[in-house]
């Protein structure tokens, strides 16, 4: 399922790419910073009414051209094996995300992710706004707190405020597999 923030970061990086303008482009025309409209595009911020209008005018679209409705019309979520999908994220190399829900939860947002973190693989420190809840499915990782080095291995769950910089490091001998869910405060209009 796909939530309406979800789609929106989808419909505005469809737009961008497909006007073949960088996220620096897009950045000076909208007086936003390329690291919002790249947290915006991988869902990892809620962009608030005068951002996402900037990057609107920016890409020369009204908001009648996006779809802002959700699609979910179940009163359950099924994600069978194999049905996720997997999202391109510009900050991450060497990571994988499969994308497989999304579903507002009280005063958050919640995003589910299968993460895949390849051997060898260092992502420089992020910060999201949201709280994130880790568990390794398999192998084992370096999770990076404000420099403190946490090694996480098979079936330990790491909970923790996104706020606060942090970086994923692999340099154990196979992929690591964690379960990603980020709870997105959501900001009151």
């Amino acid at each position: 399922m796909e939530d309406i923030l979800v789609n929106l970061g989808k419909q505005l990086k469809r737009i961008r790419v497909n006007k073949n303008l960088s996220l620096k482009q897009v950045a000076e025309m909208s007086d936003v910073s390329i690291g919002l409209i790249s947290k915006i595009e991988n869902f990892r911020t809620t962009p608030s009414l005068p951002v996402l209008l900037k990057i609107m005018q920016s890409l020369e679209i009204d908001l009648s051209e996006l779809n802002l409705t959700s699609n979910n019309t179940a009163p359950y979520i099924l994600i069978r094996k194999g049905e996720g999908t997997i999202e391109d994220r510009e900050d991450s190399v060497g990571l994988e995300y499969t994308f497989l829900f999304s579903d507002n939860i009280s005063e958050s947002n919640l995003r589910t992710y299968i993460v895949n973190v390849k051997k060898d693989v260092y992502r420089e420190p992020i910060s999201t706004d949201a709280k994130e809840i880790i568990y390794v499915i398999q192998g084992k990782l370096n999770y990076i707190i404000n420099d403190e080095v946490i090694v996480l291995e098979a079936g330990d769950t790491l909970f923790f405020d996104g706020s606060i910089p942090h970086a994923v490091q692999n340099i154990y001998n196979e992929t690591a597999s964690m379960l990603k869910m980020y709870m997105i405060q959501k900001y009151p209009y």
